[in-house]
């Protein structure tokens, strides 16, 4: 069970070596024309889209890791776990393909001769798009689907202290709604205030990463805990021999 936690709490740490993305990403992100057309440099964008699939990767382990154990309190939320982030890995890859896509548009066919530098920066809009929206389905709107399924695991198991799955259930309903305005286009996805909504959600999976791998699994957890030998379980009904009785029906000894 060590092992078991130790491996799932790194594999949460590593889930946010994708921070920086945001920075490298800025030349696509701020001048997706100029940069399709040959301006800036592509290094930081691979690099991004490198630390992404090493992200799909690892949100996927969490839940295979945590998938025996997470299953002995709701097979039913382990599942959905295992299920949100198999969905939010491939929607990542998604996203990670549409910027490589672009990178190739830029490397192979914006400096050949008679290339339309028109259509080259509409499709380079096209691509940054579905990234966009790649994203706001895979790590924004999937992680509101894995702290619930979770986030209710780890509370009602007792595994972790219960102050981290609340605020995963604090942060679940905030991201919900802030994911729901971007996909209506009430708000941007660059908005201030997404970020904040984002925040709780953060800080659950951040805390959860650094409990389970400094701390481990809670002992008194009840799926942890060994089963009571006076618990009233059965004993096997003894066989009949030669001097021991004779078994009626029901299997009960007569001596």
């Amino acid at each position: 069970m060590r092992r078991t936690s130790l491996t799932a709490g790194i594999l949460y740490l590593i889930t946010f070596v994708s921070i920086p993305t945001l920075a490298l990403y800025s030349p696509v992100t701020d001048h997706v024309g100029a940069f399709v057309l040959g301006a800036g440099s592509d290094t930081g964008v691979l690099w991004g889209a490198f630390t992404e699939v090493v992200v799909a990767v690892a949100g996927i382990g969490t839940a295979v890791v945590l998938f025996p154990v997470a299953k002995r309190q709701s097979e039913t939320a382990a599942l959905g776990f295992v299920t949100s982030r198999v969905v939010e890995g491939c929607l990542i890859i998604v996203g990670v393909v549409s910027l490589l896509s672009l990178i190739t548009l830029r490397q192979d066919v914006a400096g050949t001769a008679g290339a339309d530098r028109a259509s080259l920066v509409t499709t380079g809009h096209t691509l940054a798009g579905v990234y966009d929206n790649a994203f706001l389905l895979s790590q924004s709107l999937a992680p509101v689907v894995n702290a619930l399924c979770l986030g209710y695991v780890m509370y009602r198991s007792g595994l972790v202290p219960r102050i981290l799955p609340i605020v995963g259930f604090i942060g679940a309903p905030l991201l919900l709604v802030s994911d729901i305005a971007v996909f209506f286009g009430v708000l941007d996805r660059t908005a201030p205030i997404n970020a904040l909504a984002a925040l709780p959600i953060a800080l659950w999976e951040f805390s959860l990463g650094v409990y389970l791998t400094f701390r481990g699994f809670r002992s008194s957890s009840p799926l942890l805990t060994p089963p009571n030998a006076d618990a009233g379980i059965p004993s096997p009904i003894p066989s009949p021999r030669s001097g021991d009785g004779q078994l009626d029906e029901r299997g009960a000894a007569l001596s």
